[in-house]
C-alpha cells in the first residue's frame, strides 16, 4: 500500500523522474554506435572502448544497492537531485576528454551519478501511487527503460555524424538541467525511514563484481593466463566468484540491516523478475557492439545510417508499450514476459543470420522490427511484477536490488561480448578487433570472415534470452498483497 499522497500529484512527478531515468539509460547504449569513431579519434582498440561502457556500468551497479537505502534515509528527492547533478557534470567531463583512459574515469563518475538516481525513481513510484495504479506507473517506467535502450544508438548515430562523438555526452547537459528544474518543482519530499548501512556488504559486492568482470573482459587479451606477477585471469575470476559467495553468506548472517534483504526473494515473482531483467539487460548491452561494427565496417554505413537500422525496433516498441501497459495488471505475468522473451530471442537469432556482406537492407530491418515487438513485452511487465508486492518502507531496498540486478546483467553483457568478439575474430583469422586496420576501415577481402565473427558473437545474447524465457515460466499469478515485513527484515521479526 502507498503512503498518504493528498498533496502529491503522482503522474507529473513520474514524468519528471522518467526524464532523468531516460537520460541515464540512453548513456548505457549510446556509446556502442560511437565505437568506431572513438577508436579512430582516441587511438584506442575495441576492448578499451568496451571498457568505456563497462566502467560506467560497474560504477552504476555496485553503489546502487546502498543508494536505494540512502534515499529511504535522506529522502529520495534529495538523493535523486544530487545524482542528477553529478551525472550532468560528469557528462561535460566525458565530452572534454582527449584520451580513452580519461574517458573511462569520467564514465565512472557518470555511473556513480546514475546509481544515485535510479533507485529513487522506483522507490517514489512505489510510495506515491496506490496499489491499483502502481502497475500502470511501473509500466510507464519500464517502457521508458525499453525505449531508452532503443533510442540510444539512434541518437548516438545522429550526433556522431553531425557533431562528433563528444556530443553523445554534451547532449546530456541541457537535458540534465531541465530534469533538475522539473524534479525540484514536481517531485514531492517524502517521509524518511531510518536505515543502517552495510558497508562490509558494499565492499564485498564491489570487489567481487570488479574482479569477476575484469577477469572475463580482459581474459582474451592475456590469453587467459598471467596478468602480472601472481595475478592471473582465472585467479581473478575465481576470487571474484568467491567474494560474491561471501557477500551472499554475509547478507544471510547479518542481523542488523543487510544490503540485500534476502527475504525479498521469498516472493517468487520478485526473484524471477530479477533474474529475467538481468538476461534482458545482458542482451540489450551485448548485441549493439557486434551489430554496429558490422554495419559500419562491413556495410560502410555512417554512424547515423547504422543507427537508423534501430528505427523499426524503436517505433514498434513505442507503439506496443501502452498496449502492453493496459494488460500488465490484467493478465498472468507469464503470458506477456514469456512471449516477449521468445520473440526477442527469435529476432536476435534472425539478425545474426542476416549479418552477411551481401544482405539486403530489408533483411536487417525486418528482424529489428520484430525485436521491438518482443522487447515491449519484457521491460514494463517485469518492472511492474517485480515491485507489485513491495511495501513502502522497503521500496528503496527492493528497487535497489532490482536495478542492481539489471545493471549486473548489463555489465556481464559488455564483458562477455568483448571476449566473444575477440575470440571470434581470432578464430576467423583476423586477430584482435583493435588493429589499426579495423579502426580505420576494413578491406573488402576480410568482409566475409569479419561478418562471420560478428554473426557468431550475436548468438551469445540468443542463448542468454533463452534462460530468461525459461525463468518467466515460473511466474506465479498476480497477488495484490505486500510482502510481510518479517519476511524481509530479520530484525523486525525479532522486535515483534
Amino acid at each position: 500500500m502507498s503512503e498518504p499522497t493528498d498533496d502529491v500529484r503522482p503522474w507529473p512527478a513520474l514524468f519528471a523522474l522518467c526524464l532523468g531515468f531516460f537520460m541515464i539509460l540512453v548513456d548505457t547504449t549510446i556509446v556502442t554506435v560511437a565505437t568506431p569513431a572513438i577508436i579512430a579519434d582516441l587511438h584506442a582498440d575495441v576492448n578499451e572502448v568496451v571498457w568505456v561502457t563497462s566502467a560506467y556500468l560497474l560504477a552504476y551497479a555496485v553503489p546502487v544497492l546502498i543508494t536505494g537505502r540512502l534515499g529511504d534515509r535522506v529522502g529520495p528527492k534529495k538523493i535523486y537531485m544530487v545524482g542528477l547533478t553529478i551525472f550532468t557534470l560528469a557528462s561535460l567531463w566525458c565530452g572534454l576528454t582527449s584520451s580513452v583512459e580519461m574517458l573511462i574515469v569520467a564514465r565512472v563518475a557518470q555511473g556513480v551519478g546514475a546509481s544515485l538516481m535510479t533507485p529513487q525513481t522506483m522507490a517514489v513510484i512505489t510510495r506515491i501511487f496506490p496499489a491499483t495504479e502502481r502497475g500502470k506507473a511501473m509500466a510507464l517506467w519500464g517502457a521508458t527503460a525499453g525505449v531508452a535502450t532503443l533510442v540510444g544508438p539512434i541518437l548516438g548515430g545522429v550526433l556522431v555524424d553531425a557533431l562528433g562523438w563528444e556530443w553523445i555526452f554534451f547532449i546530456n547537459i541541457p537535458v540534465g538541467l531541465v530534469a533538475l528544474v522539473l524534479a525540484l518543482r514536481l517531485v514531492p519530499d517524502l517521509p524518511t525511514h531510518s536505515h543502517k548501512f552495510d558497508w562490509l556488504g558494499v565492499a564485498l559486492s564491489g570487489l567481487g563484481m570488479f574482479a569477476l568482470v575484469f577477469g572475463i573482459q580482459e581474459g582474451h587479451q592475456y590469453d587467459w593466463g598471467t596478468i602480472t606477477g601472481p595475478i592471473s585471469v582465472w585467479g581473478l575470476i575465481i576470487v571474484g566468484l568467491l567474494i560474491l559467495v561471501a557477500f551472499v553468506v554475509w547478507q544471510a548472517r547479518n542481523r542488523q540491516e543487510p544490503l540485500v534483504p534476502l527475504g525479498l526473494f521469498r516472493d517468487r515473482n520478485f526473484s524471477v523478475s530479477n533474474f529475467a531483467i538481468s538476461t534482458m539487460s545482458f542482451t540489450a548491452t551485448a548485441m549493439g557492439f557486434p551489430l554496429m561494427l558490422y554495419l559500419q565496417l562491413v556495410r560502410g554505413m555512417s554512424p547515423t545510417t547504422a543507427a537508423l537500422t534501430f528505427v523499426p525496433m524503436a517505433l514498434v516498441s513505442i507503439v506496443m508499450a501502452p498496449i502492453v501497459g493496459r494488460y500488465t495488471d490484467r493478465v498472468h505475468p507469464r503470458t506477456l514476459t514469456a512471449a516477449g522473451f521468445a520473440i526477442t530471442a527469435l529476432a536476435v537469432w534472425w539478425v545474426s543470420l542476416e549479418v552477411r556482406p551481401e544482405s539486403a537492407l530489408w533483411q536487417i530491418l525486418a528482424p529489428m522490427a520484430l525485436l521491438g515487438f518482443g522487447m515491449a513485452g519484457i521491460w514494463a511487465p517485469l518492472a511492474a511484477t517485480a515491485t507489485r508486492n513491495l511495501p513502502p518502507q522497503f521500496a528503496g531496498a527492493g528497487s535497489g536490488v532490482y536495478n542492481a540486478t539489471r545493471q549486473v546483467g548489463a555489465v556481464l553483457g559488455a564483458a562477455g561480448i568483448a571476449v566473444l568478439i575477440d575470440s571470434r575474430l581470432a578464430a576467423n583469422g583476423l586477430g584482435s578487433g583493435g588493429s589499426p586496420e579495423t579502426a580505420g576501415g576494413l578491406p573488402a577481402s576480410v568482409f566475409d570472415p569479419f561478418s562471420t565473427a560478428m554473426s557468431q558473437a550475436l548468438l551469445l545474447p540468443v542463448a542468454v534470452l533463452a534462460l530468461g524465457f525459461l525463468a518467466c515460466l515460473f511466474f506465479e499469478q498476480m497477488r495484490h498483497m505486500v510482502v510481510r515485513p518479517a519476511a524481509v527484515e530479520p530484525e523486525v521479526q525479532a522486535a515483534g
